[in-house]
């Protein structure tokens, strides 16, 4: 093997964890100005720099609004609300993180160290805005005079100052919360863990007011997380929504800057589920699903009355699939959703479907007079940019090239980002609206003819090992999957032993055309000496809703069958692969599902390392895990066929569990009462406890350790040998068994 592999395969652990998954340097959270001519980002200063800055882009530069390190009061403490906030969004890196801008993007508001900082964006220094005490989520008015913001679970409402910094600022109290269980303005666990809404109060167009959400948590089970390694520190109580178990109460209330507060109504016992929640230019909006999630209304809200009227019901024998940014509605007021049928989830506007049959719509991005812009895959590896215009036959693709796109659209102008073969992107091109993009650079065609402005520059880490992926469809279901070989094998010189390395849960794909971070990591494994297997089976998105809904009820059979269909099926195409030497790893739902394949399916799977995983489906929350196996009180079945207590007798092959000790989302009980099992049945495992980590380790340290560790128990379980150097050989001659 060529000494360059050797020492690229051997730098790539620390790189992926010190780039934290290469996240770090890539531009995101874009906000376009009304005319589509600025674009705010926030960006950290380096692929290895984990400071979050706010950035202006404007007339085709850059410029530094926002710069955490250079701010005065900006320190590292953030209140305990802002940290489970930036934990729910799966935030990695610190400073500017989040921020909100009024309507005209002529003001931006973050929180930093628990203060509360403003910029505008037509020049001037940041400033700090006097708060009543550590703020999280605060948003400016639309007409940028206040900011809402809360504090001490309370929300409050501040002027903000016309001088900037040192200028007086009236703060005040606007909803109290009543006691320890009450919160106003924050989003529960359940919404903003499962149902991803991340927020809980919204502005009104016009400023005078706010629609909040409520929480009590008084009757949801509580947790305790305690830090082993630290016995003199007390544990932390969280308020967790196992399954079948209360949930927060939520209500809605619209709040008026007068003192004027008014209960939001609908049938509450009936849908407890607040999942979607907005205010435009027709009013307020929200959606409300009922505890089976079979049934999904939309709600139309009079602000002065509280009272709601049914714009739209939707019923799924399964459960109705809750698609970002749905409801919407245009400027006339037709309602924005999708709509299910015959194996297509489709774009409907004002009740009818505008998307043919095949086109998968992945979500709503928004609406500009009567356009609609989403996402939508006829592939299921790619996933486009899609307008559909009424005065279009057809909806038409806006995205170029294989990948996986997304975009923000505003005044003529879209800020296209994602994922490539290459990796990150953003680039800013006019959509051919009514408003003109600004000094374009180049003028490509399209297919939808628009024009490129300029591109927004990433400063992540370019990868130390390139992904290789070659892209299958395997088997009768036509699985999508890719398969990752070593840069240095040659075909046809022994068979390689085979790593299967998926995800295969709902709500995320892997065997997509875009070098995420997991076909570095798939990649990394290959160079290890592994033919490396992913495919997304049944229940992952992007195939439509029969193919999501496939798990309803038993969530472990489809999906193993699918893992196993999918390496028989790849062999036959490369004969390279060995199946007398099959591993498997994975972490969450696919770490329970390589502890499943060593259990139940020990002819084919020769040991396993299964992270985080959830291994007793009773103890998840009650909306993710409810939605798929219902109320366990009523199909007690369902959660024991996809549970693996009870099985533990029949372990055969290596096992290593994996789990933090602080995760408040799989708890780590699973991990240690599966082990306790394991062990009274006298079947031997390994056990890697993290202490301090949450479901995703934050330590660069367990992180790059962590991925030479799952290296070597997966050789050791395949009796691959090591080198005169004591260190793990990684080329051809370890292949065969060194």
């Amino acid at each position: 093997m060529d000494s360059t592999h050797t020492s690229e395969s051997a730098a790539f652990p620390r790189q992926f964890a010190r780039t934290r998954r290469f996240s770090l340097g890539v531009p995101r959270n874009f906000t376009l100005s009304p005319d589509g001519r600025r674009v705010l980002f926030t960006r950290t200063g380096g692929g290895r720099d984990p400071i979050g800055r706010l950035w202006l882009l404007a007339d085709g530069a850059e410029r530094l609004l926002a710069d955490p390190t250079a701010l005065v009061g900006g320190g590292d403490e953030v209140p305990e609300e802002e940290r489970l906030l930036r934990e729910r969004a799966r935030e990695r890196s610190a400073g500017v993180v989040a921020y909100a801008t009024d309507r005209a993007v002529r003001l931006a508001v973050f929180a930093l160290g628990g203060a509360l900082w403003a910029v505008r964006t037509d020049g001037g220094e940041p400033f700090p805005v006097p708060a009543a005490g550590p703020v999280t989520d605060p948003r400016p008015s639309p007409d940028g005079r206040h900011i809402a913001y809360v504090t001490g679970r309370s929300l409050h409402v501040v002027e903000v100052p016309e001088k900037g910094a040192g200028a007086a600022a009236r703060d005040r109290q606007l909803a109290a919360a009543e006691g320890p269980e009450i919160s106003y303005g924050l989003a529960e666990y359940t919404a903003a863990e499962s149902m991803g809404r991340l927020r809980g109060h919204w502005w009104a167009p016009d400023g005078t007011r706010l629609l909040v959400a409520r929480v009590d948590t008084t009757h949801v089970q509580r947790r305790w997380i305690s830090d082993p390694a630290h016995p003199d520190r007390p544990p932390r109580a969280i308020r967790y929504p196992q399954a079948g178990t209360a949930n927060a109460d939520v209500s809605l209330w619209v709040y008026g800057l007068d003192g004027s507060r008014t209960e939001v109504a609908w049938d509450r016992a009936a849908y407890e589920y607040v999942a979607t929640v907005g205010w435009d230019a027709h009013g307020p909006l929200i959606g409300v699903q009922s505890r089976d999630q079979r049934t999904l209304r939309t709600l139309a809200v009079d602000p002065d009355t509280g009272a709601t009227s049914l714009l739209d019901e939707r019923t799924d024998a399964a459960w109705v699939e809750l698609v970002p940014g749905t409801p919407a509605r245009t400027a006339s007021g037709a309602l924005v959703r999708t709509h299910d049928v015959a194996g297509t989830r489709h774009l409907a506007v004002g009740g009818e479907a505008v998307t043919p049959a095949g086109l998968q719509v992945r979500g709503v991005l928004g609406t500009e007079g009567e356009r609609v812009y989403f996402t939508a895959s006829d592939d299921p590896v790619e996933t486009h940019v899609w307008c559909h215009d009424p005065e279009a036959d057809a909806p038409v693709r806006l995205s170029e090239g294989p990948g996986t796109h997304g975009a923000v659209v505003r005044g003529g102008t879209a800020v296209f980002h994602g994922l490539t073969p290459e990796g990150p992107y953003a680039e800013i091109r006019g959509t051919g609206g009514t408003a003109a993009p600004p000094s374009p650079t180049a003028a490509p065609s399209s297919p939808a003819g628009s024009t490129l402005v300029t591109t927004i520059a990433s400063l992540a880490e370019t990868p130390v090992v390139t992904p290789r992926p070659r892209h299958l469809v395997l088997g009768k279901r036509q699985l999508r999957a890719a398969l990752y070989l070593p840069s240095w094998y040659e075909p046809g010189t022994g068979p390689l032993p085979v790593l299967l390395d998926p995800y295969a849960g709902p709500g995320m794909q892997l065997a997509v055309a875009a070098r995420g971070w997991p076909a570095c990591v798939s990649q990394w494994f290959a160079e290890q000496g592994f033919a490396v297997l992913v495919a997304d089976g049944r229940g992952t998105p992007g195939r439509g809703p029969e193919w999501e809904k496939a798990v309803h009820g038993d969530q472990l059979t489809p999906a193993l069958e699918d893992q196993v269909d999918a390496l028989h099926a790849a062999a036959e195409q490369v004969p390279d692969l060995d199946l007398d030497r099959v591993v498997i790893r994975g972490w969450s739902f696919s770490g329970f599902l390589a502890a499943a394949a060593v259990l139940l399916r020990p002819e084919i799977f020769r040991a396993a390392v299964a992270g985080a995983a959830p291994t007793d489906q009773r103890l998840y929350d009650t909306y993710w895990k409810e939605r798929f196996l219902g109320h366990p009180a009523e199909r007690p079945e369902n959660y024991e066929r996809s549970s693996l207590t009870g099985r533990g007798h029949l372990l055969r092959r290596p096992l290593l569990l994996v789990h933090g000790l602080a995760d408040d989302n799989v708890t780590v009980a699973n991990m240690l009462r599966f082990s306790a099992e394991l062990l009274a049945a006298g079947r031997p495992h390994t056990v890697l406890p993290l202490s301090g980590a949450t479901h995703a380790p934050a330590d660069d340290r367990v992180n790059e350790n962590l991925l030479l560790f799952q290296r070597d128990f997966l050789r050791d379980a395949l009796g691959l040998g090591r080198n005169a150097a004591g260190t793990r050989p990684t080329g051809p001659a370890d292949v065969h068994g060194a």
